[in-house]
């Protein structure tokens, strides 16, 4: 990436609060690092120089009001669980909090890691879903062992639903409502809804998700990134470690995460899905792992939807996604 110097910090100085949590320095400067899809976003590196004369770096992100207090409470207890369950597929993540100077400014800080970030080269796809499937399957325990999370967190400047469910079919149908209702919202109620949308929540989905916890099948709540496209992974330059990064945390059914690899757009294609397979199995009954995937996509770009809400392509592609479903399920 390149930087440049942030307008937005004194080069000099930074909050109290933020210096607060970071080791004692000769000199601190800041540099603008990074870009984001909201404006109000604002990405900054810090770089320290100890009394020893080495160098440290830390990465620093800014959301303003109670929503981006929220966005960032969310996101900070988001990669904490990760680096808990998988240190080293996770920047650390070091606090958030709120500006002493500014009380309308929220901050998440984390530690700095180089990356060459994979929209400019895509992470080998056996080392990377490896460490996924660690994440999701053998490491990560659900508080109870139910769906949800103990926060609300935010998919961009939207909210998901994070609600503890024991039920997997009752946790993902009260999500994708959520998010129709946000994207509605958004966009306006379209006629089509009064046809396709009973049937995606009365047959669809019982149909896909309830196989998964019948006639003795259950499925482990797996700690989900909740969206890993691939812009929110990389490869850490000194390292080769794989990272991500910009999670929005729930435990869910694993193969919910590659809902977002669905869409062509995503550079997670299917020889990323065959490599997590060489590691986890599709789950039973397997004749079913299309179709979860394909109702997975629906929960995702309908969400995306409502965020980008002038753009009518995707609610076409929402809308088709469901007349799809509907089509072979329904």
């Amino acid at each position: 990436m390149t930087s440049n110097t942030n307008p937005d910090l004194d080069t000099n100085q930074i909050d109290p609060n933020v210096a607060s949590n970071l080791p004692p320095a000769h000199a601190i400067t800041t540099t603008r690092h990074g870009t984001s899809y909201w404006d109000t976003t604002n990405t900054t590196r810090i770089t320290l120089t100890l009394p020893d004369k080495t160098t440290k770096f830390y990465f620093l992100k800014t959301l303003k009001n109670d929503l981006g207090k929220n966005i960032l409470c969310g996101e900070y207890a988001s990669m904490q669980e990760i680096h808990r369950v998988v240190p080293d597929f996770a920047p650390r993540p070091i606090t958030w909090g709120t500006y002493k100077n500014d009380s309308e400014t929220h901050f998440f800080l984390c530690e700095y890691r180089d990356m060459i970030l994979a929209r400019d080269e895509m992470p080998d796809p056996g080392v990377f879903t490896g460490r996924l499937a660690a994440l999701h399957q053998s490491q990560s325990r659900s508080p109870e062992g139910k769906f949800g999370f103990h926060v609300p967190t935010y998919s961009g400047y939207l909210p998901q639903y994070t609600g503890w469910e024991g039920s997997w079919e009752v946790f993902f149908s009260k999500s994708l409502r959520v998010a129709m209702d946000l994207e509605i919202k958004a966009k306006g109620y379209d006629a089509e809804f009064d046809v396709l949308v009973p049937v995606i929540f009365e047959k669809i989905v019982p149909k896909l998700l309830r196989p998964l916890e019948s006639e003795g099948r259950s499925v482990k709540p797996a700690l989900v990134h909740g969206d890993l496209w691939y812009g929110n992974s990389g490869t850490d330059r000194v390292s080769g470690e794989c990272l991500v990064f910009d999670a929005c945390c729930f435990y869910a059914h694993h193969e919910y995460e590659f809902g977002q690899w669905m869409p062509a757009c995503n550079r997670f294609g299917e020889e990323y899905r065959a490599a997590y397979r060489g590691f986890v199995k599709p789950s039973p009954p397997e004749e079913d792992y299309p179709g979860r995937l394909d109702l997975y996509k629906l929960r995702f770009n309908t969400h995306v939807s409502a965020l980008f809400t002038n753009d009518a392509s995707l609610r076409k592609q929402m809308i088709n996604d469901m007349k799809d479903l509907v089509s072979r399920y329904g």
